[in-house]
């Protein structure tokens, strides 16, 4: 047995509870000082050794990633239901203020997810791909249906969200949501 794999490969029970103790820690740092915010206070903030965080969070974007997992899972619902369900273009306006809304939690976060958009060794990669391809999407159908401008790219779409995270992290939220609307009136045909 290893200190993080029981029986079966099964992880141990401290190190189950260790490594919820290190979300919980790095949550609590992420929200008072955005994701910069140093490993080793989420360590202490823990109540464990840097070494345990490492073991179960490699580095800044491992950590990032455990954060998020299950906000990504439900970001992707609902964008796959925004597909769905809804006009092409209010589809893609729901999602930009989701994807903005989220990548705003923590402050650094979307500038963290930007960068590993690009990063396929990143452990964020994959859930930015995803992302991005419900982004592509999305904007496809907007453009088929004639609702958007002919010079809008999904490159200039996932910088407005990316902007759009940045504003929130600036302004109060309905002042946000008001510049959220701007942007999205922008892309309009």
């Amino acid at each position: 047995m290893t200190e993080t794999g029981g029986r079966a490969g099964r992880p141990r029970a401290d190190a189950l509870r260790n490594r919820e103790l290190v979300l919980a820690a790095a949550d609590r740092a992420f929200l008072e000082q955005g994701t910069g915010a140093s490993l080793e206070g989420v360590a202490r903030g823990a109540g464990v050794a840097i070494g345990t965080l490492y073991r179960h969070f490699p580095n800044r974007r491992a950590l990032a990633a455990g954060l998020l997992r299950e906000r990504h899972a439900a970001l992707f619902e609902y964008g796959d239901d925004l597909a769905d369900g809804k006009p092409a273009l209010e589809a893609l306006a729901a999602w930009m203020r989701a994807v903005a809304a989220h990548a705003a939690l923590y402050r650094g976060l979307a500038a963290l997810l930007m960068e590993s958009l690009d990063d396929e060794a990143s452990e964020l990669h994959e859930a930015c791909a995803r992302m991005a391809a419900t982004t592509n999407n999305l904007l496809a159908a907007a453009a088929a249906q004639g609702e958007v401008r002919t010079d809008v790219t999904a490159a200039d779409v996932h910088a407005l969200m990316n902007a759009a995270a940045w504003m929130r992290e600036q302004v109060p939220a309905e002042q946000a949501d008001h510049l959220d609307e701007l942007l999205v009136n922008g892309l309009r045909r």
